[in-house]
């Protein structure tokens, strides 16, 4: 039995204090449990045997328009990795047509997610 679970709470603050930890402060805005920026599709899962975690979340730099899809996975021990879904860039405009790119996007996020946690190893 696959000891991942979904946990559909907000965003595990370790998250991010696991990035700033690793690449300083203020360097993640989009991991930012304080920042609700609301609807904005994430998700997240914990094993519940290791104590380790994954989350897919939209990730944006100075131009906060231009956004991607990011899987962090937590390892147990500490620290934070970055995996690579793929290029899942988007507009984040409010444009229906943006809007529709944006949900693209992280479905195909969402699938690599699904496919690390049943082990297909998608790095």
């Amino acid at each position: 039995m696959n000891a991942w679970r979904r946990y559909d709470s907000p965003l595990l603050p370790t998250f991010h204090e696991r990035f700033e930890e690793r690449w300083g402060k203020g360097s993640a805005p989009f991991l930012d449990p304080e920042v609700l920026e609301q609807p904005m599709p994430r998700a997240q899962w914990i094993n519940i045997d290791t104590g380790a975690a994954l989350a897919v979340v939209p990730v944006w730099t100075e131009d906060e328009a231009h956004r991607t899809f990011a899987m962090f996975y937590l390892p147990p021990a500490g620290d934070i990795w970055l995996l690579r879904p793929g290029p899942t860039g988007y507009l984040d405009s409010g444009q229906l047509e943006d809007i529709r790119l944006r949900n693209d996007a992280f479905k195909k996020a969402l699938k690599h997610a699904t496919e690390f946690i049943k082990g297909a190893n998608p790095l």
